[in-house]
């Protein structure tokens, strides 16, 4: 069990990392490094890399591949084991395993379709929705397989209602970064200026082909967010929710504090290449965060080990 649980702890700290730092590629502009070669790089297995477009975009598939080797391995490591307690069945870790191959499958799929159409912001959002599904997989089979936090015992559950407030926030959540991501695909991360409002306005004037509006979108989005969650904070302490999810919840508030203000940071900026992978890696961070009160908000909680 030992060894299932480092790669499995392993897989998702991968599965981060590489979310995190995918914006990276679109970031410098070398989403189109490999052209709309796929699974080759300009024609070649090992291209050339002579450029910093086709390094970041190669050394992007590179570590897709290394998550790929990591998710097949822990999921024949599940499947190896899945006889011993806390493996398989509800609440073990065989399910979200091959969840976890099925998405990775569709990642790839998805990515190719991303460079053959050469980066259209739809599909690129799509991708970038489906890659967070897969992060949480992969953080729920960690979890899973450390049990360290199975949940509490039965006397202590949290309540239905603390499991609803958990599943708004991941929906309000990946709604905002899936805004953010949009917004940034159309380049529209200075339609809207200043802070808290959008260039001085409650609302965008109309015009340059509704970036301001998008922009807005996901920042009126994010401000639900935030005030959900504080909300929520105060809500669980009143109830006397268990501490674990109170903890998270905290948690959450405190990431998405820092993503806010390096948001603020970089739009004062003019968006710096530096604060736009900043902003993206702590957003891969706010949703870890919020998986991670669903994970602990969930009222059948039982312990799988």
């Amino acid at each position: 069990m030992r060894s299932l649980r480092v790669l499995a702890a392993v897989t998702a700290l991968f599965g981060y990392v590489l979310v995190a730092l995918s914006p990276i590629v679109r970031i410098t502009g070398s989403g189109m490094g490999c052209g709309d070669d796929w699974p080759l790089c300009n024609g070649r297995l090992i291209p050339p890399l002579d450029r910093l477009d086709v390094m970041i975009e190669w050394g992007h598939r590179m570590a897709v591949v290394g998550l790929t080797v990591l998710v097949v391995a822990l999921l024949a490591v599940a499947w190896g084991q899945r006889r011993q307690p806390g493996v398989s069945g509800r609440g073990g870790v065989l399910r979200p395993a091959v969840w976890a191959a099925v998405l990775l499958v569709l990642q790839s799929l998805l990515g190719a379709i991303t460079v053959w159409l050469e980066l259209p912001p739809a599909v690129v959002v799509i991708h970038l929705g489906n890659a967070m599904a897969l992060l949480a997989v992969l953080c729920v089979a960690a979890w899973r397989a450390h049990g360290a936090v199975a949940g509490p015992a039965a006397a202590n559950r949290p309540s239905s209602r603390a499991w609803r407030s958990a599943l708004v926030a991941a929906g309000l959540g990946g709604v905002a970064l899936l805004l953010g991501g949009l917004t940034a695909n159309l380049h529209a991360g200075m339609a809207c200026t200043g802070f808290p409002l959008c260039s001085g306005q409650w609302w965008p004037a109309a015009g340059a082909g509704g970036l301001a509006h998008i922009h807005w979108t996901h920042r009126l989005v994010a401000y639900a967010l935030a005030l959900h969650l504080i909300g929520m904070v105060v809500s669980l302490r009143r109830r006397g929710e268990p501490r674990a999810v109170q903890v998270a919840t905290w948690l959450a508030v405190g990431v998405l504090a820092a993503h806010v203000g390096v948001a603020v940071w970089m739009i004062g900026q003019a968006l710096p290449l530096s604060l736009r992978a900043s902003h993206a890696a702590l957003g891969a961070l706010v949703w870890v965060c919020l998986v991670y009160v669903g994970w602990h908000a969930r009222p059948a909680a039982v312990p799988t080990a």
